[in-house]
C-alpha cells in the first residue's frame, strides 16, 4: 500500500489503496471460509437451543461452548483454505495447522477443565449460608470448553466449509 505525498495525487492514491484493500478482503478465501464456518457453527447452536428450549437465546450467537465448537470450525476452515490457496507443503499452511491444533487442544483441555471447576465453585457458592460474605457473588460461567465430540464436529464443519468454498472457487473460475 503506497501513499504518494504529492498534493494533487495523494487523495486519489489513498482512495485507490482503500478500494484495493477492501476488494482484497472481500475475496480473501481463507478469511471468508473461517468467518463462514464460525457463523454456521454459531447458527447451529442458536437453532438447536431454540429447538430444545423453545425460546430464542441470542447469547448462543456469540457465546462459547456447546455443539459444535465454533473455535474448531473457524481454525479448521482457515487451515484447510490456506492449504488450498498456498499449498499444503508451505510455511503458511504449517502455521495455520499448528494454530488449529493448539486451539482445539485448548478447547478440550484447559477451557473444559476451567468450566468444570466453575461448576464446582458455583455449587459451593449456592450452598453457602445467606450471611456469608461470598453468598451474593456472581456465579462463574460454566460453559467454557468443549467435549472431544464437540471439537471433532466443529473441525469437520470447518473442513467441509473450506472444501465447499474451494469447489465453488474452482467452478466459478473454470467458467470464466
Amino acid at each position: 500500500m503506497m501513499v504518494e505525498m504529492a498534493t494533487g495525487s495523494s487523495t486519489t492514491t489513498i482512495q485507490n489503496s482503500r478500494a484495493s484493500l477492501s476488494s482484497s478482503i472481500l475475496t480473501n478465501y481463507p478469511l471468508i471460509s473461517a468467518f463462514l464456518a464460525f457463523a454456521i457453527a454459531q447458527s447451529i447452536k442458536f437453532f438447536t437451543s431454540w429447538y430444545k428450549e423453545r425460546r430464542w437465546d441470542l447469547k448462543q450467537l456469540v457465546g462459547s461452548g456447546g455443539m459444535p465448537s465454533s473455535h474448531s470450525a473457524t481454525v479448521a476452515a482457515l487451515a484447510m483454505a490456506v492449504g488450498f490457496q498456498e499449498g499444503f507443503g508451505g510455511s503458511l499452511f504449517s502455521i495455520a495447522l499448528i494454530l488449529a491444533c493448539v486451539v482445539m487442544y485448548d478447547a478440550t483441555g484447559v477451557r473444559l477443565q476451567a468450566g468444570r471447576q466453575a461448576e464446582v465453585l458455583n455449587q459451593i457458592l449456592y450452598e453457602l449460608p445467606a450471611e456469608h460474605p461470598l453468598s451474593e457473588s456472581t456465579p462463574l460461567r460454566e460453559l467454557l470448553g468443549h467435549t472431544p465430540p464437540q471439537v471433532i464436529a466443529g473441525g469437520l464443519l470447518g473442513l467441509v466449509t473450506a472444501v465447499t468454498g474451494h469447489l465453488i472457487t474452482i467452478l466459478t473460475t473454470s467458467r470464466s
